[in-house]
């Protein structure tokens, strides 16, 4: 299996799972007669992001990943999306982006040297196979997991099946 292969089919899964979340989420917001800003704004604890940052840093975390594996420029994306209508076009245009990419790009990848930034003034330098296990991997997942635990602990009826994007 080439190292595309293990990385990017695992992103562009959740990207498009977490796609149809929030079509559920808005669907639940028209049929409880919620507005959508209550739930695109809640969080699972007062000091934790809320949904929509969630959303954004998932499609942070595939796209900057995959390039900075690729060794390609890395995207910058402002994070504007106010409605699930943007936020779903966010995880397409990602989707989208990540599909560009081609396993030759990835070659070598696991032991090529990857330097990302880990704060304001700082960054770390990983070999591509512990770049996308100690960081990549999990900072998509958990925002990807958290989007999901904002989404069912605020009523919207969803389950595994549905982050997974098999329901």
């Amino acid at each position: 299996m080439s190292f595309h292969d293990a990385t990017v089919p695992a992103f562009l899964q959740i990207l498009t799972a977490l796609s149809g979340l929030l079509t559920k989420a808005e669907a639940h917001c028209e049929t409880k007669k919620i507005q959508p800003e209550v739930l695109l704004s809640a969080r699972l604890y007062p000091d934790m992001l809320p949904l929509s940052k969630q959303v954004q840093l998932a499609c942070d975390f595939a796209a900057k990943g995959c390039a900075r594996l690729a060794h390609a420029d890395v995207p910058s994306t402002p994070d504007t999306e106010k409605t699930f209508a943007e936020l779903r076009q966010r995880l397409a245009n990602t989707v989208a982006y990540l599909k560009t990419f081609q396993p030759a790009q990835f070659e070598g990848g696991d032991t090529k040297d990857v330097t990302f930034p880990t704060g304001p003034n700082t960054s770390l330098t990983l070999k591509g196979q512990d770049f996308v296990n100690r960081f990549a991997f999990p900072n998509f997942y958990f925002h990807a997991a958290t989007t999901h635990g904002i989404l069912r602990h605020n009523g919207v009826e969803i389950g595994k099946r549905d982050f997974l994007g098999v329901a």
